[in-house]
C-alpha cells in the first residue's frame, strides 16, 4: 500500500494541495519521481537520499516511486522534499509516525538534513487552512511569515531528524505555543518626506489628487527639477494598507522571494522603479514558470516609470491590460497564472531628447521633441489622468523658503477624500476609489450642471479627447470635489483637472509649429 504525505504548491499567487504519494517496489535500486515536476523537484532524489543518510536512517534499496499529484499540473519549487522523504521513510517502514494525515510537510533539505527556507510559504500555508489541515510543519525559518495565517498550527524544525522525532512522538516542537501576532495598526514610518519638497506648491496639490483618487500621473520637466524626488516621496501620502492590502502584498513578494529576511508582514505600500532597459517579462511577469512583474510587485502601490520615453514601445504597450484590469493574465502551455496589478502608475520623462524644451539651452528640432514624444502610444497616453509639467526652481532662492506641508498633513487630506469614496462605493465590490469608477457610476456620481458640461466639450473638441480621457477627466473632477467635502462637481473642479492635461496643450503647440 502506498504511503500518501500532503504537501502544497503554487499556481499565480494562491496554493493548492498536492499529494505526495510514495510506493517501494522490488528490483534495481532507484528513485523515480513523476508528475510533471521541473528540474528542482527531479533532483530532490539526490538530496533526499543525502539527507535521510545524514539523519541515521537508510534509504531503502528498492525500486522508489513517488508521484506528485494532481499529475496534470506542471509542478515547481524544491520544498516538496521534506515530504518526500517522510513518505520514503514512513512506506519502507524506518520511522513510525503517528496519524501522518494530519499534517503537511513544507522544505527544502540540505544534503546534512537541514530544512532551509522556502519562498511562497503565506499562500501555501492559507491553502493549507482552508484544506481542513490541522498541522503543517516547516522550516524554523520560515515560521515568522506563516504565523499570519490563524486557524492552522504551524510548527517549525531545524532538521529531517526533528521533524521524525516529533512524529514518532519523542520529542516536542519547543516554538508551538509562542504564537505571535503582527499588529496591522502600525503605522509604518516613511524615511522620505514633502516637507523637502520647495518652490513645486501647484505640483505637489496635482500629486494629493492623484494619491486621493488612485489617479495615474506623468510629470515633465526638464532634468533635476524635481520629478524622481517628488514620486519617490507619493508613498508617503497614501492610505494605510488594511490588513487584507498587507496580506495580498506580503503573498506576492513572498512568492517572488522578496520578502524581507525577518520581516513577516509588509505594511508600507510597495514603492517600484524598474529600469527602462528591463524586459517585458520582469515588467508585466512571465518567465518559464510565471513569476510576477513589476507591475504585481508594486499590487496596491506606486509604479514609477522614470525616463517613459526610453522604454520599449512594446513594453509600455503591455502595460494597458494591468492598468485597466488591475490584474495581469499570463498564458503557458501547461496553464493561465494570473497576477493582481492594482497599482497608481507614476511616470516622468524630460520634454526633449536633450531635456531642456523650451528653454535656451535647448538644442533640438521640432521635428525631434515630436519624434520623442511620439515614442508614447497614444492608448497609454489616454490611460494616464494627470500630465503635468515640472519646472526647475532656482536653489538659492528657495534655500531660506520655509518647508511646505509635510506628508502628514497631506496624508490627512488624501485619507479624508479617501473615506468619502469608500463610503459612497461600500456597496459596489471592487471599487474603492475613483480611479475604479465603471461607466455606470460616473453617469451617476459625475453630474455636471450646464456651464461645465459646456467647457468640458469645448475642450474636448478642441484638443480631439477620447471618450476613455473624458471619462478620466470626470473621475478627477469628482475626487477634485472630495478633496473639499463636497457632494457636487463644480466649475473650478472642471477647470482645476483641464489643468491637469498640460501635455495635451504642449503637443498641440507643438504640431501647430510642424505645420
Amino acid at each position: 500500500m502506498a504511503t500518501m504525505v500532503r504537501s502544497f504548491a503554487i499556481q499565480g499567487i494562491d496554493g493548492y494541495a498536492v499529494d505526495i504519494e510514495t510506493k517501494t517496489l522490488e528490483g534495481q535500486p532507484m528513485i523515480s519521481i513523476i508528475g510533471l515536476g521541473d528540474l528542482a523537484v527531479k533532483e530532490a532524489a539526490e538530496r533526499i537520499q543525502a539527507a535521510i543518510d545524514e539523519s541515521g536512517y537508510v534509504f531503502p534499496r528498492k525500486r522508489v516511486i513517488i508521484s506528485l499529484a494532481p499529475s496534470d499540473k506542471k509542478k515547481s519549487g524544491s520544498h516538496f522534499d521534506l515530504a518526500m522523504a517522510i513518505g520514503v521513510l514512513q512506506q519502507s517502514g524506518d520511522i513510525g509516525a503517528k496519524n501522518l494525515g494530519d499534517y503537511g510537510f513544507i522544505g527544502e533539505l540540505s544534503l546534512d538534513g537541514t530544512l532551509r527556507a522556502c519562498r511562497g510559504i503565506l499562500p501555501m500555508i492559507i491553502a493549507a487552512q482552508k484544506s481542513g489541515l490541522k498541522k503543517i510543519i516547516i522550516p524554523i525559518s520560515n515560521l515568522k511569515e506563516a504565523r499570519l495565517v490563524h486557524g492552522i498550527e504551524v510548527l517549525g524544525f531545524h532538521d529531517l531528524g526533528e521533524v521524525i522525532h516529533y512524529l514518532e512522538g519523542r520529542q516536542i516542537c519547543a516554538n508551538m505555543d509562542q504564537q505571535e501576532t503582527d499588529n496591522f495598526q502600525a503605522v509604518p514610518e516613511h524615511p522620505l518626506d514633502f516637507s523637502d519638497v520647495k518652490g513645486q506648491d501647484e505640483l505637489i496639490d496635482a500629486v494629493v489628487l492623484a494619491a486621493a483618487g488612485g489617479h495615474n500621473m506623468l510629470m515633465i520637466g526638464e532634468p533635476g527639477c524635481g520629478k524622481t524626488m517628488i514620486a519617490q516621496r507619493i508613498p508617503s501620502i497614501l492610505p494605510e494598507m488594511t490588513e487584507e492590502e498587507c496580506l495580498e502584498v506580503t503573498k506576492i513578494y513572498s512568492i517572488s522571494g522578496l520578502l524581507p529576511n525577518g520581516h513577516s508582514l509588509i505594511k508600507c505600500r510597495p514603492f517600484r522603479a524598474p529600469h527602462h532597459n528591463a524586459s517585458l517579462n520582469a515588467l508585466v511577469g512571465g518567465g518559464v514558470n510565471a513569476m510576477p512583474g513589476e507591475v504585481s510587485l508594486a499590487h496596491n502601490g506606486v509604479l514609477f516609470l522614470d525616463e517613459l520615453a526610453e522604454f520599449p514601445r512594446r513594453t509600455l504597450d503591455a502595460l494597458r491590460q494591468p492598468i485597466e484590469d488591475k490584474k495581469v493574465s499570463i498564458s503557458r502551455v501547461n496553464g493561465s497564472h494570473t497576477f493582481p496589478s492594482n497599482f497608481m502608475l507614476i511616470a516622468a520623462m524630460n520634454p526633449c531628447p536633450c531635456g531642456y524644451y523650451p528653454g535656451s539651452k535647448c538644442r533640438c528640432t521640432d521635428y525631434e521633441i515630436i519624434k520623442y514624444r511620439g515614442k508614447i502610444s497614444g492608448p497609454i497616453m489616454d490611460r494616464i489622468d494627470i500630465q503635468k509639467e515640472v519646472h526647475p526652481v532656482d536653489f538659492f532662492s528657495m534655500e531660506d523658503k520655509k518647508p511646505g506641508c509635510s506628508s502628514g498633513e497631506l496624508r490627512k487630506k488624501v485619507e479624508q477624500a479617501r473615506k468619502i469614496q469608500q463610503n459612497r462605493y461600500a456597496k459596489e465590490p471592487g471599487i474603492n476609489c475613483n480611479a475604479q469608477m465603471t461607466t455606470a457610476l460616473i453617469q451617476k456620481y459625475c453630474v455636471l450642471d450646464k456651464e461645465s458640461l459646456t467647457l468640458l466639450k469645448e475642450t474636448s473638441e478642441k484638443y480631439g479627447y477620447s471618450a476613455r480621457v473624458i471619462h478620466k477627466l470626470l473621475r478627477l473632477a469628482r475626487t477634485s470635489a472630495d478633496l473639499d467635502g463636497v457632494e457636487a462637481i463644480r466649475l473650478k473642479d472642471i477647470k482645476k483637472v483641464l489643468a491637469c492635461r498640460e501635455l495635451d496643450r504642449s503637443n498641440s503647440k507643438m504640431v501647430v509649429v510642424k505645420q
